[in-house]
């Protein structure tokens, strides 16, 4: 790797409710904590993957019918509509 061109990186511990895991960020706070003898610091999350509903499987995501067919089932008869006023007006 070239020298001088990378940013800074910090030991931090990134804290989700009960769960907390070590890495590193170009981010400092105010708050440190000591890891293993190593002061890192803390960074609090609002969700990551251990509380997103996503990963949880509290929801799940379903889709059964593609773009095409949802904007069709939404706006189908306005679209119908405008192109039989088209097609009578080039009559």
């Amino acid at each position: 790797m070239k020298e001088g061109i990378h940013p800074k990186t910090y030991p931090v511990l990134f804290v989700d409710g009960d769960h907390q895991w070590t890495g590193v960020s170009t981010n400092k706070t105010a708050t440190t904590k000591s890891v293993d003898g190593v002061d890192h610091y803390v960074v609090n999350l609002e969700i990551s993957a251990y509380t997103h509903p996503f990963y949880t499987g509290q929801k799940r995501l379903v889709d059964t019918a593609g773009r095409v067919e949802k904007f069709m089932r939404r706006y189908g008869t306005q679209v119908e509509k405008q192109n039989a006023k088209a097609a009578e007006k080039n009559k």
